[in-house]
């Protein structure tokens, strides 16, 4: 797709590329949740996409994110698929229902008390790293052997209030063929079905998993949420969605 192309045009197309990709799979398309990623574009563009049908977006930044959020229509349901940083929890926290990127028991705890604060509950994926990249973050989860240990450190935030653990949430490692994201696509979806025989009750069904470059293969592979965002909106200025060493979408 041409950066000339509508944004009408490109989420036209993108949807039938989940659809195809669903039926190759045998499932449903209207199980997959697309999450367009606005990280980088402006509140005009946002709009534009929310005039076109969009109504769920992903940001990386809590600075970024938040004027935008006030700005923007209330309707939007927003996803924070960045990293995280405990100092900013609490913001975090007040603006996102939907939150992708849980690494740790003690940001766990953190945003816990920030939804009592706010009498709200959001809902959390808990990020996994499956490929053992040091530039990732995530819970270490590439050894099948420390999932059961894994699955109890999770029992943990369970009770928490104020979060609803509804999945796992993992990225796959940056490469130009999308065949090699399949590996980890799979794992994450191995892993969420180990830990759910040792613990039913540890995590919901989401999976959140593919970007612009592999969201076939990630919808192939059992994604229900999706997260595109140059594959919607074109490059931004400076560069793609996803560079090449780094942790962040």
């Amino acid at each position: 797709m041409s950066d000339s192309t509508s944004f009408e045009e490109r989420l036209r197309l993108i949807r039938q590329r989940i659809a195809a990709a669903a039926g190759r799979a045998h499932r449903d398309p209207a199980a997959v949740r697309l999450i367009a990623v606005s990280k980088g574009q402006g509140a005009a563009l946002i709009r534009d996409a929310f005039a076109a049908g969009m109504r769920e977006f992903g940001e990386n930044y809590l600075e970024e994110a938040e004027p935008k959020i006030r700005a923007l229509d209330s309707s939007i349901t927003w996803h924070m698929i960045g990293h995280v940083q405990s100092r900013k929890a609490k913001g975090v926290m007040g603006l996102f229902p939907f939150i992708h990127s849980l690494d740790s028991a003690a940001l766990a705890r953190r945003l816990s008390r920030f939804a009592e604060e706010h009498g709200r509950t959001v809902n959390i994926l808990l990020e996994c790293n499956l490929s053992g990249e040091a530039t990732k973050f995530g819970f270490p989860a590439a050894d099948p052997s420390s999932w059961e240990s894994l699955a109890h450190q999770w029992e943990q935030i369970l009770p928490l209030p104020g979060i609803t653990v509804i999945g796992l949430m993992t990225m796959a490692p940056y490469s130009q063929d999308p065949e090699t994201s399949r590996p980890v696509f799979r794992k994450l979806r191995e892993l969420q079905n180990a830990v759910r025989k040792v613990l039913p009750a540890v995590i919901g069904p989401e999976l959140s998993m593919g970007m612009s470059d592999d969201f076939e293969q990630a919808v192939e592979e059992g994604a229900t949420m999706v997260r595109i965002g140059r594959a919607l909106f074109g490059l931004r200025e400076g560069g793609g969605e996803r560079p090449p060493a780094g942790p962040m979408i």
